[in-house]
């Protein structure tokens, strides 16, 4: 990896910043409105329908917001009351307007390597929530680019390295979710860095182990300052 990088690219959520905890505090909080059903099934029934709306809604709390609503409906009977409504959008307004509270060590790696390498944010999500995160973060002046990626799949990456105009030999992804930053990347040949996060969507979890050339797992983002 030494000497070949030119380009990096972060996730945001949950690598830059703090995420997946919201969206499990909302999720029991939804379930909480079913008070005579199992809060397990609850969250269950939200995950199924938000599986089955992804291609359509794609990543993010407005898609999110439906599926709490559809879900509502299905176990509502399809009468779903108009307080019910009101306080699933509660949920959503403020998973909207939560804090971005920056991982450790986030500033100073960037820091570090701002000037060195060519930094981007790749991220999946609604575009302007991910923006407001952005601006609220203080980060965007590291970034050289921004991508909000519909979805993180080999070709969307192929996408991106060709807009940079960079090789995959030349291209580094940071970030917490093997299937979305790691598996597509290395399907490139690019490099990818994992950087768990202690909390991860049932969805992006990849329990398999990697075994490749180009992958390295930190435990903590300053490291991989020394690989560079």
């Amino acid at each position: 990896m030494k000497n070949q990088i030119k380009t990096i690219a972060f996730d945001a959520d949950d690598t830059l910043w703090e995420n997946e905890p919201y969206f499990r505090e909302a999720e029991l909080e939804f379930a909480r409105l079913f008070p005579n059903l199992p809060q397990d099934d609850v969250v269950k029934n939200l995950f199924d329908i938000e599986m089955k709306n992804l291609k359509m809604y794609g990543y993010g709390i407005k898609g999110f917001m439906l599926c709490m609503v559809e879900t509502a409906a299905n176990l509502s009977g399809d009468n779903v009351a108009s307080n019910l409504i009101n306080q699933i959008f509660e949920i959503g307004h403020k998973l909207l307007q939560k804090p971005v509270i920056l991982l450790d060590g986030i500033e100073e790696t960037l820091q570090h390597l701002h000037g060195k390498y060519r930094l981007v944010m790749a991220t999946k999500g609604d575009l302007l929530d991910q923006e407001r995160k952005l601006e609220k973060s203080g980060l965007a002046k590291y970034f050289h680019h921004i991508e909000v990626m519909s979805d993180k799949q080999p070709r969307h990456y192929q996408k991106l390295i060709n807009h940079l105009d960079c090789k995959p030999e030349h291209f580094l992804m940071v970030g917490n979710s093997r299937k979305s930053d790691i598996l597509p990347v290395l399907a490139l040949n690019a490099f990818a860095i994992e950087v768990p996060f202690h909390t991860t969507w049932i969805h992006e979890i990849h329990e398999a182990p990697i075994e490749h050339p180009n992958f390295v797992s930190v435990s903590s983002i300053d490291q991989i300052i020394p690989l560079l």
